[in-house]
């Protein structure tokens, strides 16, 4: 049986989970009251879309309502908190000599419980830090460390080309993105401050074109075979996919001809 799902989003870094809306009207960008095993919370929704129930582990799970001005006032009076809570939070960082970099903070709906999100290049050991947090603020704590480009995702901003990255504006799952993409676009060589988005790793957008190279690169002779052109016999330096030239050493020097005209001895 098919029926109407919604992708929920508690925090902008966390995954999207899915529940069934019922009879209730929601849309995109809407809030909602949903009940989760870590208690009552408020998402927002990212997506609706159609699901074969037949394809689901289990069922979904009810939403509870449509978020009330009230809820919403009592979510943006804990935001509100958020400046004091991170001070003081990294002031404990700093007291247990933690190499980690807080990012932020998210209070539960109830207000129970606080997550603080972190990065680190390794795990770290915050057992005594999560004891030393939850006696300052009376609350439970949870500590969550994220990569660095999902921090890139939760503040957002402009890449080389001019728009918002990709990650704040579309991209749902952050898939590796690795040299070997840069090697086969042959852009590998321009140095990784070009090849790097905000968050210093390697732009995501560097896997939308990929496939398209992979397929026109084996029309081409790859470097160091020998070949034959119009303008005599040499050794493939390199080509170029979008040109459709070939890099050919001759005796005579470097020249680049018209894939058409090249033949593999």
């Amino acid at each position: 049986m098919i029926k109407r799902a919604i992708g929920i989003q508690f925090n902008p870094w966390d995954q999207v989970y899915h529940f069934d809306p019922g009879d209730t009207q929601v849309a995109i960008g809407d809030s909602v009251i949903v009940r989760t095993d870590a208690g009552v919370e408020i998402g927002t929704i990212v997506h609706i879309s159609e699901v074969d129930e037949g394809t689901l582990d289990a069922s979904l799970a009810m939403i509870v309502r449509r978020a009330t001005e009230d809820d919403m006032a009592k979510g943006h009076a804990q935001k509100d908190k958020r400046a004091e809570v991170l001070a003081k939070a990294r002031e404990c960082i700093q007291k247990h000599q933690l190499d980690m970099k807080l990012v932020d903070c998210y209070f539960s709906f109830d207000g129970g419980k606080i997550t603080f999100v972190f990065t680190a290049d390794g795990r770290i050991d915050f057992r005594e830090l999560v004891k030393d947090l939850a006696r300052q603020f009376q609350k439970s704590i949870r500590l969550q460390q994220i990569g660095i480009r999902d921090e890139a995702r939760r503040m957002g901003g402009f890449g080389p080309c001019g728009r918002q990255v990709c990650c704040k504006q579309f991209l749902k799952n952050l898939t590796s993105v690795t040299t070997d993409l840069a090697r086969v676009q042959q852009v590998h060589s321009r140095g990784s401050d070009r090849i790097s988005g905000a968050c210093g790793r390697l732009m995501c957008c560097l896997s939308y074109e990929a496939e398209f190279y992979q397929t026109a690169s084996k029309r081409f002779p790859s470097p160091g075979t020998k070949v034959s052109t119009n303008r005599g016999k040499g050794t493939v330096s390199s080509f170029n996919v979008i040109k459709e030239t070939v890099i050919v050493a001759t005796d005579d020097g470097i020249v680049e001809v018209p894939l058409k005209e090249i033949k593999r001895i």
